[in-house]
């Protein structure tokens, strides 16, 4: 990563909001001394609620149901419970992405609002160029190409390149996250659209690379000796005071881990190819040697 502080204070949305006060919630519990079971008798709830409220897969509507909850959970200091009551209500808005739903994998709508309030993205990619990388064009090609496959609209693939670069504009705002990316060679000689298209991607990847926040790092197909590389993509969230998740994802469906034993198979098998792989400082040359397959 490139010289330079860029911490500034913590965007907080609906969606990191909600995955907080599940943590609160858990953590209440568990100092209680109570099950999940023992919560969603208490209350009336059904036992899958009080799970998905604590992972923050959905949130808590009505004010009520979560002084009731508080009530439930022994917490009788005001302030907290005022602090607690504030995130409740900041985490009921609606995320800039909601227009996108409808049309979202399963899963995707939360890993998108947790993407925007990371500090940290680790992204690792065998298939195709990491969705924050792509320009434009590969990304309308990568999807126009199966849009016959998946029965998606022209409309469709337009909405979804849109939903793409939006996202890429986090990496450009102020204070935007620590992004480092790790790409098979195969990812770049797999061709997706024209070659323009191609040559197009690898000097969007170039331009994106330049930036302070932003290291990518390319595992070379032959070498002296053989690379590690993990068999499935996956990309790891940092939160500062939130820990770590994890996102692999298809197209019909996003899974996400938090798992203390998932995470750290996951970091170990990012730090290990980071460690294999050429540096950052390689990949304008790597890119200019793949370039020429596209002459």
């Amino acid at each position: 990563m490139r010289e330079g502080d860029r911490r500034v204070a913590a965007r907080q949305g609906p969606t990191y909001l909600r995955v907080a006060l599940g943590k609160e919630f858990q953590a209440l519990r568990n100092e209680k001394g109570v099950t999940a079971e023992a919560v969603s008798v208490a209350l009336g709830w059904s036992r899958p609620r009080v799970s998905r409220l604590e992972t923050g897969e959905i949130p808590l509507p009505k004010l009520e149901d979560l002084h009731k909850l508080l009530d439930y959970l022994d917490v009788i200091d005001p302030d907290d419970r005022d602090t607690l009551v504030r995130m409740h209500k900041e985490s009921l808005r609606k995320e800039p992405f909601t227009s996108y739903r409808n049309m979202l994998p399963s899963g995707m709508p939360m890993y998108l609002g947790l993407e925007r309030d990371a500090r940290g993205i680790r992204g690792y990619e065998n298939i195709n160029v990491h969705g924050l990388l792509q320009c434009e064009s590969y990304a309308r090609a990568l999807m126009g190409s199966a849009k016959v496959v998946e029965e998606r609209t022209t409309d469709a693939v337009e909405t979804s390149v849109r939903l793409r670069m939006e996202r890429k504009e986090l990496l450009l705002a102020e204070g935007g996250p620590e992004l480092h990316i790790i790409l098979t060679e195969n990812t770049l000689t797999r061709q997706i659209g024209t070659p323009a298209v191609m040559r197009e991607q690898y000097a969007e990847i170039e331009r994106l690379a330049r930036l302070e926040n932003v290291d990518v790092q390319i595992i070379p197909e032959l070498g002296d000796e053989e690379m590690y590389r993990a068999a499935f993509n996956f990309t790891i969230l940092d939160f500062p005071g939130l820990g770590s998740v994890v996102q692999s994802d298809s197209h019909r469906a996003t899974t996400m881990w938090s798992k203390p034993s998932d995470l750290g198979q996951y970091q170990r098998q990012f730090q290990a190819m980071a460690k294999a792989a050429p540096g950052p400082s390689a990949t304008p040359q790597i890119l200019h040697n793949l370039e020429k397959l596209w002459k």
